[in-house]
């Protein structure tokens, strides 16, 4: 009996031309008709269509001039990929064979070994060979030594994880094998463990695997986390051939019976993550506020930090920090009251949907204990600026709005904003209501979802200061202002 039978060459079916053209459409289908028809066409029972497969590549690293370029969009979120080390292999070891004197030996051949012997000093009487063993009275063999674990680590001097753009493979050493050359004796020593890769990060950094799990949240210097742990080493194992099964079974429980017992020996492998680092900045003070609101002058006037400083909107395009130093009223206690201050690239409106430089740099207010809202005076409706600054704030997190503030009217060295600085001070004093003991979070008991506050509706500014950082106008009230709301967040 004959039967139909396509002919394949180089992967392409050699059809009838109205099979082919089906063929052809559904190339990529994972559907399989067998006996069946499609479009009135009757399908033959082996005609099978293989998939076709495309390989989709990864997104290039960015270029070394990419990153210099565009360091505000890589500085702090990466993703990495680690390999703890394998363990070390052990061994297949022989009982050792010791030589006797032949039963044939004459007996002149002894005296004359004893004579000789005689001449000369008596030789020391050679010691008896011991094995360490464990508890059971089984002789302890060596084995492999563990592979390096992958610890990542906070480091107070690393800033960015910009060089995790330029090298995102980390794999630690292999453990030590075991050096025994086959011969199974007390001089046989374990595998060196392999010392672990360490990995500095940032303060801040948040330690996350790919798919999205929490590992470790590193805020503080010295803060580390195991990411991937490294191999178990391999165990040995000693021959046991047919003569001294009873031999090695007294000596240890390690015996190798057949070949498939040797994957004990291999060391086991270590573990690989694909990592999530995401950076947040580490500041207790955040300055917030529209583009070209003098932030970055406020933060060079009361710190030692030089930002970039121009007339021209987004000249911050990372955040920098510089160190407040410590309350003078504190007395003795001034030195352990310093306080780290952020500056934030400016946010325009619908900032919380990546407008402007987006919603990346609002992360970083997560860690903030106080924000410090820069308005420009000078601009022709101040109080709208403000608004739109809390409302952003507020479609990003609605949390931002309940912490502690105060508002800083810049610019006021200007004559015609000099006159409308008592207006604005009242009115941004108007706007929300006045903060009780109680938390403003506090539910109500019901099961029912809590209903996003207006504006009006969160806790008004803890003071409204209105400076001139360019002259350096009431600069002291405005850092009495801040140090006060500081101390009261302690609390």
């Amino acid at each position: 009996m004959l039967s139909w039978v396509p002919q394949q060459r180089s992967s392409i079916l050699s059809l009838p031309p109205e099979i082919a053209s089906w063929a052809s459409s559904s190339f990529a289908s994972r559907s399989i008709y067998r006996n069946g028809e499609r479009n009135g066409v009757r399908i033959p029972q082996i005609l099978v269509v293989k998939n076709a497969v495309t390989k989709v590549k990864n997104q290039p690293s960015p270029s070394s001039k990419t990153l210099v370029k565009e360091r505000h969009k890589y500085f702090d979120e990466v993703m990495i990929s680690v390999r703890a080390g394998d363990g070390g292999n052990g061994a297949i070891l022989n009982l050792p064979s010791h030589k006797t004197a032949s039963k044939t030996q004459g007996k002149s051949e002894k005296d004359a070994a004893s004579k000789l012997q005689g001449k000369f000093e008596k030789e020391k009487p050679k010691k008896k060979i011991s094995y360490k063993r464990d508890f059971d009275g089984s002789v302890i063999l060596p084995a492999g030594g563990k592979g390096g674990d992958v610890i990542i680590y906070a480091d107070e001097n690393e800033d960015t994880l910009l060089e995790f753009h330029t090298k995102s493979k980390y794999i630690a050493k292999q453990g030590g094998n075991v050096n025994s050359m086959g011969a199974f004796s007390s001089h046989a020593h374990n595998g060196l463990d392999a010392p672990p890769l360490l990995i500095p990060v940032p303060l801040g950094t948040v330690v996350k695997l790919k798919r999205g799990k929490l590992l470790a949240d590193l805020t503080n210097h010295g803060d580390e986390v195991v990411v991937a742990r490294g191999g178990q080493g391999g165990i040995s194992l000693v021959h046991m051939p047919e003569n001294k099964k009873q031999q090695v079974a007294a000596l240890t429980a390690n015996a190798m019976r057949d070949e498939s017992d040797k994957f004990l020996v291999l060391g086991r492998p270590g573990e690989a993550v694909n990592l999530q680092l995401i950076l947040r900045i580490v500041a207790d003070v955040g300055l917030v506020g529209l583009p070209n609101a003098g932030k970055s002058t406020l933060l060079s006037a009361i710190t030692l930090a030089k930002p970039d400083i121009a007339d021209y909107p987004f000249t911050t395009l990372m955040p920098n920090l510089g160190l407040l130093e410590g309350d003078p009223a504190l007395g003795a206690n001034q030195f352990s009251s310093d306080a780290t201050i952020a500056d934030l690239p400016g946010l325009i409106e619908g900032a919380h949907l990546g407008k402007g430089l987006g919603r990346n740099f609002l992360r970083h207010l997560r860690r903030t204990r106080l924000l410090v809202h820069v308005v420009n005076a000078a601009t022709d409706d101040p109080v709208r600026d403000y608004l739109t600054v809390k409302e952003e704030l507020r479609m990003y997190n609605p949390e931002y709005l309940d912490r502690p503030y105060i508002v800083v009217l810049n610019k006021i060295d200007i004559p015609e904003v000099m006159e409308k600085v008592p207006d604005l001070i009242g009115e941004i004093q108007r706007i929300g209501v006045e903060k009780t003991g109680e938390s403003v979070n506090q539910g109500t008991g019901s099961c029912e979802p809590l209903e996003m506050k207006g504006i009006e509706e969160y806790p008004r500014p803890a003071a409204v200061v209105a400076v001139s950082v360019l002259k350096g106008w009431r600069i002291e009230e405005m850092l009495r202002e801040i140090r006060s709301a500081l101390r009261s967040t302690d609390s």
